[in-house]
């Protein structure tokens, strides 16, 4: 989501990613495979795991419907009880 990597480039390593993060690789191989399952990464054999053709657009789309259908609900809600309107956050945001 944050554009560091586009569809087609290479990922790196569990282990490389693991140390970058200061992870666990177990927790990054779950995580790469969990990606693998949603076709968001595919693995090329012997050459590592690429970032798959439309897989940002279908995260962001994926993550857009998340917020929408989860988030958003609960901050309404709040901005409701607190009596602040969608007007004045767009002004906040220009200003």
């Amino acid at each position: 989501m944050t554009g560091l990597y586009n569809d087609g480039d290479a990922l790196p390593s569990v282990r490389a990613l693991a140390a970058q993060e200061q992870a666990n690789p177990l927790t990054v191989a779950k995580a790469y495979q969990g990606f693998q399952d949603e076709g968001l990464v595919i693995v090329r054999r012997g050459v590592g795991l690429f970032v798959a053709p439309g897989a940002r657009a279908r995260l962001k789309e994926s993550e857009r419907s998340r917020f929408l259908d989860e988030e958003w609900p609960a901050i309404r809600e709040r901005m409701n009880r607190l009596g602040i309107r969608a007007s004045e956050l767009l002004d906040r945001e220009s200003a």
